[in-house]
């Protein structure tokens, strides 16, 4: 089995990061070769439109993982999106892959998962070990910050004059989710397979909180400030525009976790994977205030 011989499988096909991939992914191989795994069969439409295989299967369901891994030689496994639960669900997906033969694993962790201070970073390290253990030759994609995280705040940040948080002065090293994409293909389609090789992904360059409502200030010409707050003060405010109760908490630890240092990185491994600097976050913030005074 060879890059161009193999037939690649990419979790979560329809998620804003699994559909980057399968895109990103048809750029290099032909259409034959891919196939999408989506949860629910109404997903399966706008994949099979671009001439991909489509298959249906869940995190919690290993009987059905494994029927969807038959045949796969090469695996993007995308981290699930349900906090608390993604060990449990990754170790079914991990044991089906075993269990279906798949040949390797790429699997989407987050930045220095082994010594972040983040809440998510523990379901990641809980998977990391699952894939060691395994015999299944892997690689661990360990993803930084996308900058979407940060622009889907920009409405109300505008609106109110003021983008709230507890990240203080630290930095956080992002890109957007297609460069993500683009770099776990790369790794994916890649001649030659390096197992246990880990990378560390973050944008060629960072910004702290402040920054980032310069910029957003900037592009919407209006006054944009950074409200700093403590972690306490963060969740429950969160919590008073209705999130959920752990959402908030996990949303105010991440802050908490970038004040000390977690999000940023300077190994510029990302833009070495994918031939080219990474989107400047600048960018996608400016892109992202035009499509908001457009709505």
């Amino acid at each position: 089995m060879t890059a161009t011989t193999a037939k690649y499988l990419v979790t979560g096909a329809s998620g804003q990061l699994g559909a980057l991939a399968i895109d990103a992914l048809l750029k290099k191989v032909p259409a034959s070769q891919v196939v999408a795994l989506v949860r629910r069969a109404e997903a399966a439409a706008p994949l099979e439109a671009k001439g991909v295989e489509v298959r249906i299967g869940d995190y919690t369901d290993v009987a059905a993982l494994e029927k969807a891994f038959a045949g796969i030689d090469r695996l993007l496994l995308i981290s699930s999106s349900e906090v608390g639960q993604r060990a449990a669900q990754h170790k079914n997906a991990v044991d089906a892959a075993k269990k279906a033969g798949v040949g390797f694993i790429a699997y989407t962790s987050i930045l220095h998962a082994d010594t972040s201070p983040l809440s998510l970073a523990v379901e990641h390290r809980e998977t990391e070990a699952q894939l060691a253990a395994s015999a299944i030759p892997y690689a661990l994609l360990r993803n930084g910050w996308y900058t979407e995280n940060k622009t889907g705040s920009i409405a109300p940040a505008v609106e109110h004059g003021a983008y709230p948080g507890a990240a203080g002065d630290g930095r956080i090293s992002s890109a957007p989710r297609a460069d993500y994409a683009e770099a776990a293909v790369a790794v994916l389609t890649a001649d030659t397979l390096e197992n246990g090789a880990v990378y560390e992904l973050a944008g060629d360059t960072s910004f702290s909180m402040q920054d980032f409502a310069d910029a957003i200030a900037q592009a919407a010409g209006k006054p944009v400030a950074y409200a700093d707050m403590s972690e306490a003060d963060y969740a429950a405010m969160l919590e008073g525009v209705g999130l959920p109760a752990p959402i908030a908490a996990m949303l105010a630890d991440s802050d908490a976790g970038t004040a000390k240092g977690a999000l940023e990185d300077n190994s510029k491994t990302l833009s070495d994977l994918i031939g080219r600097p990474t989107t400047p976050w600048s960018e996608t913030v400016a892109e992202a205030v035009k499509q908001q005074k457009a709505a």
